[in-house]
């Protein structure tokens, strides 16, 4: 059994994640997003899907990276849900 990074449970079915050269253990996916996802710098919410970046920064859909203010961030276009063509 592994101790969990956040919440530090003792769990039998601890995971452990590689990432940039270091190892976290967590015992749930709720506590690995806490731990490791990324922060809209926008809208400040968790990055659990695709997200965009823009120069280098995180944002979690087009409309948050398009109200950045970045220059870029104007191009920024969603694609899920959009008519092929």
């Amino acid at each position: 059994m592994a101790v969990c990074e956040v919440c530090h449970n003792d769990y039998r079915m601890s995971f452990e994640i590689h990432a940039a050269g270091a190892v976290h253990v967590f015992d749930s996916f709720e506590c690995a997003i806490h731990r490791l996802a990324p922060v809209c710098e926008y809208c400040q919410v968790k990055i659990v899907g695709h997200g965009v970046e823009v120069d280098g920064r995180f944002f979690c859909c087009a409309n948050c990276a398009r109200n950045s203010g970045l220059a870029k961030g104007d191009q920024v276009r969603d694609a899920v849900g959009a008519p092929p063509g």
